[in-house]
Order: structure tokens, then sequence, then C-alpha cells
């Protein structure tokens, strides 16, 4: 696979329709559902990670122009982060498990067509591809280290500098 920062991270957003295609496919099966959002958590957890701590501080010092966007993305991820983990600490029978999932799942979808079809076309236009692979290369070896869940450190830690910055 390329080590193109853009394909990495359209790489992981099918992945997470995967999962989000599955969990709506699940018909009652609460053991099922549960399993799929806890491999949502660890995907949006992994994926906003790379995003807040290396991307979008990336892409706000070479592109400022695109400011308002990356600040609108810490905003979409804040909500997800919040949805997670909530999530995280529910059983897939509760009462509000299905809809918290839905609206984590709408919310995520929404970010990204517009990080897809907005968003990336900007930084592509804006970055070399030399830079887009260093910066895959650089995803890469954080992907390694990052947080899976949304209670470590580093997960709290962007989600706590999102309510304090």
């Amino acid at each position: 696979m390329s080590s193109d920062a853009i394909v990495l991270l359209k790489a992981d957003h099918k992945e997470l329709k995967a999962v989000f295609k599955q969990f709506q496919q699940a018909g009652e099966n609460t053991q099922k559902k549960g399993e799929l959002v806890r491999k949502m958590i660890e995907l949006l957890t992994v994926h906003t990670y790379l995003e807040n701590e290396l991307i979008y501080p990336e892409v706000r010092r070479q592109l400022p122009d695109l400011e308002d966007d990356v600040l609108e993305s810490y905003e979409e991820h804040h909500v997800a982060d919040v949805l997670v983990m909530e999530l995280s600490t529910m059983n897939a029978d509760h009462e509000r498990f299905d809809a918290k999932t839905t609206v984590l799942i709408e919310n995520v979808l929404h970010h990204i067509e517009e990080e897809e079809q907005e968003w990336f076309p900007e930084v592509r236009k804006g970055m070399n591809r030399k830079q887009l692979a260093e910066l895959g290369e650089r995803m890469l070896q954080m992907r390694e280290k990052a947080p899976r869940s949304p209670a470590q450190p580093k997960a709290m830690k962007k989600t706590l500098d999102a309510v304090v910055k």
C-alpha cells in the first residue's frame, strides 16, 4: 500500500464504513453489535489520534488557508470522542446503545464525506507527493503506538485538548 497520507486516511475510512455497514445489518443480534462497536471504537480511536496529533497540526502549519477546516474537524472529532467514550462503557443491550451508535455513525460518515470531497483535494493541491509520502510514513510509525481505547492516556489527552484549547 502507498504511504501517501491521504491514501492511508481513505483506507481507514473504507474500513470504518465496512464496520458501520455490518452494524446496520446486524439486526437484533446484540452480541454481534457489541463486538462491532468495540471494533469501531478501536478504529476511531486510532484514526482520530493520528489526525489530531499529526495530520491536522501539519496541515495547519503548511496550509494556513485550511485553518477553519482543521478547527471544524477537531470539533467533529470531539463529538465522536464523546460518543465513543460513552459507548465504551455501555452494554449492547442498553436501550440507548443502538441510538447512540447510529448517531456516531451518522456523524462520522458526515465527517468522512467532508474530508474526502472537500478537504483532501485541497490538501493534495497544497502538498506535493513527497510531503504526503513523508506524512504517511510518520502516520505508519505513529499507528503502532497509537491508543486503541478511549480510556488510554494518549486518547484521553486528545479529548481533553478539544475541550481546553
